[in-house]
């Protein structure tokens, strides 16, 4: 039958349409599905940050908790409880601490001695290793906000509620559960949500349940798990530039288009992996911030520190990539990599200036690993840079109980090396624990260098720091100087000290700092032509 002109393109329109709601429908699809993929690369790198700050709590807690057991004070008396408020200050991640007997809170930092004391519930939970754990410490909550704290003993701690309140960022929420054992929940859960099971909050992996996405990662060294999930409606919502730009673009170009950028978003944007491209490709920054003389301001040397922007191009922090890199047990490529570029952009510095130093970071697996040292010395002498220009960093948890660790800082020592403490007053060291390492320096850390010019009891401790610094014989490196008030604190103690921090230089790099120094050293001679 022969169709009218009129019937054709009737005919042609309802095809158009046709297939024009087809392709509005197919990049709909694909948009959504590019949404969840996004997604949950979001949530896997939400996890891994929240399950690494999670296990630097956990620790800070474990130790605190070891040390008010340990306490030489009389029990909630007036020494014991400013013992208290000065591991409090001192601390990162928990506001409270104090002494607990038979379900009574007998005196805590803040409150001090209690003329009544505070009774408390049953806990929520009891871990494997006999800690009791409080989902809401009831006598310290503040607001709304959840108040969790931990019993071991007679003593207690409790956690800054202000962090678990900014662990996520909506519209992504966290869960936290405690396990007994891989795949085993306990009864102890921060934060709910209706059909996540029990497999699914304590085996780390990632999925979609009911009308959420979610990502779980559980410790390596405790017995928790975090699960950061959001809703589908909230993920669309959060991602709509990208579901309409994807629904427009099926409309215009249909399938084709769609499955280039199904390839294109089908990428991996796993951390780990990311940072391990990162470094087989040579693409970490290292940065130089300057160390000056703290009498006469002239730039004595330098540390070198690694940055990482991911594949997005957000910049991750160095305590978060670093952690990832020591869990998985590849931070010695990251060590590597700052040693190769340290003396690739100073090696011609530090050959014709002897007095410079520089100072490179290393972790605990550096340190027990044997290969280590004659990395080390095989780059040295490929750059023909003599051992004590390059300073060498640890911090004060690197050493404990690691005999092959202690053999080779020995080891760096006899070779010329420094050897300084990094980040010093956070971690407790003992006067006779720092002389058997036989160190060269501490480097103050910068939470009492913050705290000068205030009320916090951190600021009573630096003498103290100080004059032991001066009984051992060791060098002073002041990290965190921001301000002159900061600096004149320091200088005022007529003892030699070295400083870092933004006041002297930020972190740049190596061509920059090569102008920063050239600079200093034109001030240096023309002040002595001057005089």
């Amino acid at each position: 039958m022969m169709r009218t002109l009129e019937q054709r393109v009737l005919i042609a329109l309802a095809a158009t349409v046709v297939a024009v709601a087809g392709g509005l429908m197919a990049g709909y699809l694909l948009g959504a599905a590019i949404t969840f993929r996004l997604t949950e690369g979001k949530l896997r790198q939400s996890a891994e940050r929240t399950i690494a700050e999670a296990d630097a709590s956990s620790q800070e807690s474990r130790v605190l908790l070891a040390t008010i057991n340990g306490s030489p004070y009389p029990y909630c008396s007036d020494a014991e409880i400013a013992y208290f408020r000065k591991l409090v200050f001192a601390s990162e991640y928990l506001h409270e601490a104090g002494r607990i007997r038979e379900g009574r809170i007998d005196c805590s930092a803040t409150l001090g001695r209690m003329s009544k004391p505070l009774l408390l519930g049953d806990p929520d939970f009891l871990q494997m290793d006999g800690t009791k754990v409080y989902k809401d410490f009831a006598p310290f909550k503040v607001g709304a906000l959840r108040v969790v704290g931990l019993q071991q003993g007679d003593s207690y701690v409790v956690f800054n509620p202000y962090i678990e309140a900014h662990r996520a960022s909506p519209p992504i929420r966290y869960i936290s559960t405690a396990i007994n054992d891989p795949g085993v929940k306990s009864g102890l859960q921060i934060g709910a949500l209706p059909g996540l099971t029990g497999a699914v909050l304590s085996i780390s992996g990632q999925g979609r349940v009911a009308d959420n996405l979610y990502s779980t990662r559980c410790s390596a060294r405790y017995f928790n798990c975090v699960t950061d999930y959001v809703s589908i409606p909230d993920a669309l919502r959060a991602d709509r530039i990208h579901l309409v730009a994807y629904t427009i673009m099926g409309g215009l170009s249909g399938a084709c288009v769609g499955l280039i950028f199904s390839f294109l978003s089908g990428r991996n944007r796993n951390m780990e992996r990311q940072l391990r491209r990162a470094i087989a490709k040579d693409k970490l920054l290292i940065v130089y911030q300057p160390i000056v003389d703290l009498a006469s301001r002239q730039i004595v040397g330098a540390e070198a520190l690694a940055r990482w922007s991911d594949e997005d191009g957000a910049a991750i922090p160095p305590d978060v990539f670093i952690k990832i890199a020591e869990d998985r047990g590849f931070v010695g490529e990251i060590t590597k990599l700052v040693v190769r570029h340290t003396l690739r952009d100073f090696g011609a510095m530090l050959r014709s200036h002897p007095d410079f130093q520089l100072s490179i970071n290393v972790a605990a697996a550096d340190l027990g690993d044997p290969g280590f040292l004659p990395m080390l010395d095989r780059s040295l002498e490929w750059a023909r840079v003599r051992p004590e220009s390059l300073a060498i960093e640890i911090t004060e948890g690197c050493t404990a109980g690691h005999v092959v660790a202690k053999q080779n800082i020995l080891g760096l020592r006899r070779r010329g090396h420094s050897v300084h403490i990094d980040d010093f007053g956070t971690g407790y060291s003992s006067l006779s624990y720092l002389h058997s390492l036989s160190i060269d320096a501490i480097k103050i850390d910068k939470s009492f260098t913050h705290a000068i010019g205030t009320q916090a009891v951190t600021v009573s401790i630096l003498p103290q720091i100080l004059a032991m610094a001066e009984a051992l014989k060791l060098r002073v490196v002041v990290e965190g100087i921001e301000t002159e008030l900061q600096a004149h604190y320091f200088a005022r103690t007529g003892s030699p000290i070295l400083a870092q921090g933004w006041l002297f230089g930020r972190p740049v790099p190596a061509g920059e700092f090569h102008r920063l120094l050239a600079e200093d050293e034109q001030k240096a001679l023309a002040s002595t032509n001057g005089a």
